[in-house]
Parts: structure tokens; sequence; C-alpha cells
């Protein structure tokens, strides 16, 4: 895998910061980023120590975040969605990926966890899609593994599907998947297809719900693919 700078712009949510804790435990150098460079400081620097200390990762302003990075992966409130991309649309550099990790949770505006919400575009990465420059490729993944089991240390055993119109795209969303100890990754196709990836992590919570569990994620049987160990 080629040597990458990753930013996570919202890292200091749940599910950014455990995407950071992974990919710094895997030995990638890790951009925390927030509106509030102060607090992604802090917040990389207690990611570090629970890497051992060793970890390459700093905290920024989301900006520098992303003018810093070869790879932006977005795990923002879908409520925050478009105006966090189209402050950050300056600072994207030529060639650079961006993978949306984002589902439109009813919940962020004040509806229910367990359904989604219509997007015109089709789904949150196609509307990223739309907003960021020509410049970036998106992609999207990570929308169905939950933020309590990126923040433990147990091994992710499920599939992370990863969809985007741009094949380099896809591959770089699949390699960051395999870092994830447990993680098989599988291509998912065009990016029409994340539309799909969002309302199964409505059904992955009203599972988790169910069952009182925090983990629950998805295989996809009959393949042969690799899986990260």
């Amino acid at each position: 895998m080629a040597e990458r700078t990753i930013a996570i712009v919202g890292g200091t949510g749940p599910e950014g910061s455990g995407l950071a804790m992974r990919w710094a435990k895997a030995g990638q150098t890790v951009i925390v980023g927030s509106r509030d460079g102060a607090r992604a400081a802090q917040k990389a620097e207690e990611i570090k120590a629970k890497c051992g200390g060793k970890a390459e990762i700093r905290g920024m302003s989301n900006a520098e975040a992303v003018a810093a990075a070869d790879v932006v992966v977005l795990t923002v409130p879908f409520s925050a969605h478009a105006e966090t991309l189209k402050q950050l649309k300056a600072s994207f550099k030529q060639g650079v990926v961006l993978i949306d990790a984002t589902v439109p949770l009813a919940s962020t505006v004040g509806g229910r966890a367990t359904r989604t919400l219509s997007v015109w575009q089709g789904s949150a990465a196609q509307q990223a899609a739309e907003i960021v420059p020509q410049r970036v490729a998106v992609a999207a993944a990570f929308q169905n593994i939950g933020a309590d089991l990126l923040n433990s240390d147990f091994e992710a055993e499920c599939d992370i599907i990863c969809c985007s119109d741009d094949d380099a795209a896809r591959t770089t969303a699949m390699e960051l998947a395999q870092l994830i100890p447990g993680v098989r990754a599988v291509d998912g196709g065009k990016l029409e297809m994340a539309r799909h990836l969002e309302q199964i992590t409505a059904l992955l919570i009203d599972i988790n719900i169910r069952y009182k569990a925090h983990s629950a994620g998805i295989r996809i049987t009959g393949l042969e693919l690799k899986k990260n160990s």
C-alpha cells in the first residue's frame, strides 16, 4: 500500500476517532480534523496514548487537515454534511480521494435513528461528489461499522463495502478497510450503490437495539476474498 496521509474530518467524534485509532495502530500517518483545532490536537494526543505513544497522529482544524492530506475521510453528522464540504472546497489538493462515511439518519434532524432521510442526489456520498471540486475523487465506505467496535480492541468481524465511480478511489478505500483487523473489503461498484449502504446502517442500528448489542455488522457470503488478520 502506498504511503498516504489520512485526514479525518469530524475526527473528534466516535466514528472518526475510532477510524483514526485503527489506522494509526496500522502505521498510517493520521490527522484528526475538527472545527476546533485545539480540540483536534487534544483528541489526537488521547488516541496516541491508546496506541502506545508511537503513532503518527496529530490534530488540526478541518481546513488545515484537508490541505495536508492525500486521503480525506468524512465522518460528520448529515446535518453538517453539505455546509462542511462547502467550507472546505478550496482546501482539497489535486488528486485527493474523499471517502464519505456519512449516513443521512433522521436522528440528525430530530427524527429516529432507525430510518434515513431522502437525499435528492441519491445518497450522502453522491451529494458530496456534487459539492467538491472535480479534482477530488469520491468514494463511499465505512457506513456499516459501528463506532463502539472501532474504539475497542476487538477484531472487526465484518465486511466493508466500498463504492466509487473512480477505480483508484475505490481501491484506496478498500486498502484502508483492510488495515482494520478482521475486516474484508468488498468492491461495491459505482457510487450510486452508496444509497444502499446508508440504508443498511439504519437496519444495523435497529438490530443493535433489538439485541442490546453495539457491534452488529454484515458479511457477504460466497466470495473468495482475503480476510485481514
